[in-house]
């Protein structure tokens, strides 16, 4: 793929932050819920992995 194909490639309208929010509503509404709640379940724990990271550094 040359520069002129990957330019026409890129759906520019998802470069914005409203864009990107649009982006991310579309794909969550295609999940089931079943994959909705994996997602948030590892979401919480990455949370809690990154917690005691965050809490150290704001400590010091």
């Amino acid at each position: 793929m040359n520069n002129s194909e990957t330019q026409q490639a890129i759906d520019w309208s998802l470069t914005t932050w409203e864009g990107s929010r649009r982006e991310q509503y579309r794909r969550w509404s295609q999940l089931t819920l079943r994959e909705i709640l994996l997602a948030q379940e590892e979401m919480q724990k990455l949370a809690e992995k990154l917690n005691p990271v965050v809490s150290k550094e704001c400590n010091d």
